[in-house]
């Protein structure tokens, strides 16, 4: 692809130490993920160069966009997608009034259901009781095909699989219930990613049918985890700064009114306990490191041996901060949030991840002291300027 857009100007300074690995997750969430955008916007006008992107659902699509194209092209081609599949219905300016947004909510994600996402999927014909058994018609009400099209111009597959930035992206085995990674830097071996593989990691049943590759077929990976953060985690290799990006938080109001039952019951299923994760993680660097002062203290003679060599070998290395992006819903907000694609709603999911990133660097302080010191840790922006930090 021709390299013909005007390079814009950048910060020439960082707000943070960047360690040499340097990454963002993806969640999967539908319509949400114009927030993941929004993240990604803010975090490139403060020049955080990103080498690792690793998604699921709509998380790999935004991904897949990020890791195929030049920097200077990352941010057009995110609103070239965004624009497009919010593109189906007018963009309307509405009053900053619950139940008014609430009404016009729920209409947006009744005419998707209805008619289909643009450059995304669209109604089946027929419904799927008349299809033959076993085609996609019969275990999918909407068609997919639609979105190749829009990744093949969005994205430059070629720099995605052979450029700089590395990219993961998960989906689940339909037969046998495994999860799968597809990683262009994967430790078993690089995969050849393209069009597939992100319209497998997003294929949620029974909405959209699953895909074929290599003879095996693939649904949405958040079936089984919806967020790539262990993926990323088992597989580290240096210092690494993660920008984890939720768009379902695993806490919540107790509900008040159907649609808020509906709402959160999908962030207590899609959250993935990404917290239960990176506590974990925590806690088996604090095993680590207790392990390491042991057999810092051992004599020469044992250190030297094929035990100590072996629980060497065992321990992770290089550190990890992680730093927590997650969406907070709007109060008129229901359980159809991932798939209302509104233009207005859209805008303001992707104004959102910008001002996340700009809590979050308001606390960079602390996050630079850690990076600095070579010490790991999880924060966790609760609310705008409370950050919560959990050592390891």
């Amino acid at each position: 692809m021709a390299d013909t857009e005007p390079r814009p100007r950048r910060r020439a300074t960082t707000p943070l130490p960047l360690p040499r690995e340097v990454a963002l997750l993806l969640q999967g969430g539908g319509a949400l993920g114009s927030f993941q955008a929004g993240v990604y916007q803010r975090l490139d006008e403060l020049g955080v160069d990103v080498s690792w992107v690793a998604g699921i659902s709509i998380g790999a699509v935004n991904a897949a966009i990020i890791a195929g194209n030049p920097p200077h092209r990352r941010l057009s081609r995110l609103k070239k997608f965004w624009l497009t599949v919010s593109g189906g219905m007018p963009n309307m300016i509405l009053p900053e009034i619950d139940h008014i947004r609430e009404a016009a909510h729920l209409m947006a994600a009744g005419t998707v259901a209805t008619l289909g996402v643009p450059g995304m999927f669209r109604p089946r014909l027929w419904p799927a009781t008349l299809m033959p058994e076993g085609s996609a018609g019969a275990i999918s009400f909407y068609d997919s095909a639609p979105l190749k099209d829009t990744l093949d111009a969005c994205v430059d597959w070629d720099l995605l699989n052979d450029g700089p930035v590395r990219l993961s992206v998960g989906a689940v085995d339909v037969e046998s219930g495994n999860f799968a990674y597809w990683d262009t830097r994967g430790p078993g071996g690089n995969t050849r990613i393209d069009a597939r593989h992100i319209m497998a990691s997003g294929a949620l049943p029974p909405g959209l049918p699953p895909i074929e590759i290599d003879g095996r077929w693939y649904w949405d990976g958040g079936i089984v985890s919806n967020t790539p953060l262990a993926h990323v985690l088992n597989h580290q290799t240096d210092d690494m700064l993660v920008f984890q990006v939720d768009l379902f938080p695993a806490e919540g109001p107790m509900p008040r009114q159907m649609t808020d039952v509906y709402s959160r019951m999908k962030d207590i299923q899609y959250s993935s306990r990404t917290r239960q994760v990176t506590d974990q993680y925590l806690r088996l660097r604090r095993e680590h490191g207790a392990i390491q002062a042991l057999l810092d203290k051992l004599p020469p003679e044992l250190q030297d041996g094929a035990e100590a060599r072996k629980l060497r070998d065992m321990l992770d290395g290089g550190s990890v901060n992680i730093v927590h992006l997650i969406y907070r819903s709007r109060a008129w907000e229901s359980g159809a949030k991932d798939f209302e694609f509104s233009r207005a709603t859209m805008l303001d999911h992707w104004a959102q991840g910008r001002d996340s990133v700009e809590d979050v660097m308001h606390k960079g302080d602390l996050i630079a002291r850690n990076i600095l010191d070579g010490k790991s840790a999880t924060f966790d922006l609760d609310a705008p300027d409370h950050l919560k930090e959990k050592m390891a």
